[in-house]
């Protein structure tokens, strides 16, 4: 671990000056630089005293953040091809976060699941083809074409077809996730 880089995060975290931590722990400000450098080793008396200062326990100070990831490849997707459709949950493990984006490509007259109702909302957004977005059990369905947008809510049961003899393709955001 890097302990110098460590303790320079977190003290411009707390949006500390070196001079204001460097009074906090009754250190120099020489010494604290040099510590935030690697220049230098702190014992584990000054570390406890800098982690106090810092409103930071010692386990958390040594506590491994994680990297989290903000760009995602196309081999970081996971593809489920059905007969008529196919979706590609873009971000892995999205499911854990507030919204869920797939990309969903559906074959000629081919269908996406049936969404239940539920709390939250939805946005799709065509890039090939067309689709129809059908409510619950309404026969008629509102159509979306290439380059056209859908922002609903969750409250009713729907899905999505593809009517036409061409392959549509869309980005479709939920929140919270339930794809």
């Amino acid at each position: 671990m890097d302990i110098g880089k460590r303790i320079k995060q977190l003290r411009i975290k707390n949006n500390l000056t070196l001079e204001e931590l460097a009074s906090r722990c009754e250190l120099t400000k020489g010494f604290l630089s040099q510590l935030e450098r690697n220049l230098t080793s702190p014992s584990i008396v000054t570390l406890e005293d800098i982690c106090e200062a810092l409103g930071i326990t010692m386990s958390k100070f040594f506590e491994e953040e994680n990297d989290e990831k903000i760009v995602f490849k196309q081999e970081d997707a996971f593809v489920d091809e059905k007969e008529l459709s196919i979706t590609n949950w873009i971000v892995p493990n999205a499911q854990k976060n507030e919204m869920e984006p797939i990309i969903l490509q559906l074959k000629p007259q081919g269908t996406s699941q049936i969404i239940y109702p539920h709390e939250g909302e939805e946005f799709g957004y065509v890039l090939s083809g067309k689709v129809t977005l059908y409510f619950e059990k309404s026969q008629k369905g509102l159509v979306i074409r290439k380059n056209e947008a859908f922002y609903i809510n969750g409250d009713k049961q729907h899905y999505l077809k593809n009517d036409s003899n061409m392959e549509a393709k869309l980005l479709w955001i939920c929140t919270p996730p339930i794809f």
